[in-house]
């Protein structure tokens, strides 16, 4: 993905991430149905549920990023990723292969998920804000 731009890249991570998530959610319905229980199951689901909402996330943010540019949005792409890689990848881990020490890494994924919504909104905010000029004498 290198000569792309940023929006493009999140648009392109966002699609892989949704399709993924497809995937992940067939795969915890149909496979692994038989194999967790009920409350592990749900661990899986979970995870699944959030790499949606954040592949979704990074859908606007790539359209925000050609919207409001200047605003530095990537950081919000980008800390949305991380979020997915740290809260749903260690609940995947807890969920599938029982290493439950891994839960401890959730929080800091949702913390990233928290910061990159909130840096998505001020990046959105600021660009609404009055542009002050500076005067010279």
């Amino acid at each position: 993905m290198i000569g792309h731009s940023p929006s493009q890249r999140f648009l392109v991570l966002g699609s892989i991430l949704a399709g993924s998530g497809v995937a992940a959610g067939a795969f915890g319905a149909h496979a692994l149905k038989e194999i967790l229980d009920a409350p592990m199951l749900q661990v899986f689901e979970t995870a699944t549920r959030y790499v949606m909402y954040h592949a979704f996330g990074l859908c606007i943010v790539s359209w925000a990023i050609d919207r409001y540019p200047g605003q530095r949005l990537e950081k919000s792409g980008w800390l949305f990723i991380l979020g997915i890689l740290l809260f749903s990848g260690s609940l995947y881990v807890v969920s599938l292969a029982g290493i439950r020490w891994m839960g401890a890494v959730t929080p800091i994924g949702g913390l990233a998920f928290m910061a990159g919504w909130i840096l998505l909104g001020w990046g959105v905010w600021r660009d609404a804000l009055p542009r002050t000029t500076s005067r010279t004498p």
